[in-house]
């Protein structure tokens, strides 16, 4: 379980960046940062407004493209091919 009081704050703003995205993995955030997807919960959390962090609960609940089992095989990769 990784600490998340020692992330420094543009890794928090990142990781929180991250989750938003609809096509960003728990994933992608465990191998960039090494939190699980209990643990960036939990730092979504901490970090948000009671409605905001609800508000975005209810979004990723169930979406696919947030877990990596959930996702289309084709879909493989973590960053897209349009970044460098």
């Amino acid at each position: 379980m990784a600490d998340l009081d020692k992330l420094s704050k543009a890794d928090k703003s990142r990781i929180i960046e991250m989750a938003w995205e609809d096509r960003t993995p728990f994933d992608a955030i465990e191998f960039q940062f090494g939190l699980d997807e209990e643990e960036t919960i939990a730092l979504m959390r901490k970090e948000m407004k009671r409605s905001s962090f609800k508000m975005w609960r209810k979004r990723v609940s169930g979406r696919y493209t947030k877990h990596r089992k959930k996702r289309k095989e084709e879909v493989g990769r973590f960053v897209s091919p349009n970044q460098y």
